[in-house]
């Protein structure tokens, strides 16, 4: 039995649902509401201590971060293969992965004012402190903290647009060789950028993903849409209509 603990606006989940998807991996799906704080409750804590989603539940072992995970459901269901075939360039695929997931903050700056703004702008002090109390993380506290009480600038929004666009810089120049990020083929490190490139095609800086600025990286999401595995994964709209 394979459980996975998630949130369909996470981009941690969505990638780890496009692998999923892309492997044909039936599995049972929590939802976890991270605007009740549902990833900081005790008992969600017990499967992963460091409060975050998704998690992974495999004969009934937990797995967290969801380049480990993807990783994993590779080795564990190798067909089809979503790794590159030498060392080197499945070096290259973990590199990408760490650089997108270093990337994270600049997604943060722009999602949370959307849904997790709203809910924690409401709280008292005595509220917003009891609730700090049960995030592990200190970068996530100060994360609740400036949402809550000091919401992002929108300088603070134009410094994370251009490190996303510069993101979008460095796969034009990846996607050259094959029309892939590693490799001659589609992999893991692809499926670390589709949640980053479906919130900056939709609100942060469409603009960017066209044949003009990008071209490389326009052709390249377009192919990634196409595939039969993203529609099952589930990327519904971030903003709410």
């Amino acid at each position: 039995m394979m459980i996975l603990h998630h949130g369909w606006r996470s981009s941690a989940s969505r990638r780890v649902r496009l692998c999923i998807e892309e492997k044909g991996i039936a599995y049972e799906g929590h939802v976890v509401d991270m605007a009740k704080l549902e990833h900081h409750s005790p008992e969600y804590l017990k499967i992963n201590p460091n409060g975050v989603i998704p998690t992974l539940i495999h004969d009934s072992r937990p797995l967290h971060e969801s380049g480990t995970i993807c990783e994993y459901l590779d080795e564990t269901y190798p067909d089809p293969p979503l790794r590159p075939d030498t060392p080197y360039e499945r070096a290259l695929m973990r590199n990408w992965i760490r650089h997108i997931d270093g990337l994270i903050h600049n997604l943060i700056i722009f999602n949370w004012r959307h849904h997790l703004q709203k809910v924690a702008s409401q709280w008292s002090d005595e509220e917003l402190a009891e609730k700090l109390k049960n995030i592990p993380s200190k970068e996530r506290q100060e994360c609740w903290l400036r949402v809550a009480r000091k919401p992002y600038t929108e300088e603070e929004r134009d410094g994370a647009r251009a490190n996303l666009v510069r993101l979008l810089d460095r796969m034009e120049d990846a996607l050259k060789p094959s029309g892939w990020l590693v490799g001659k083929g589609y992999s893991i490190a692809d499926i670390a950028a589709v949640p980053f490139l479906k919130r900056i095609d939709e609100e942060i800086a469409p603009d960017e993903i066209s044949a003009n600025k990008h071209p490389r990286v326009a052709e390249w999401w377009t192919k990634i849409q196409a595939r039969p595995a993203f529609a099952r994964a589930n990327f519904g709209p971030f903003l709410e209509s």
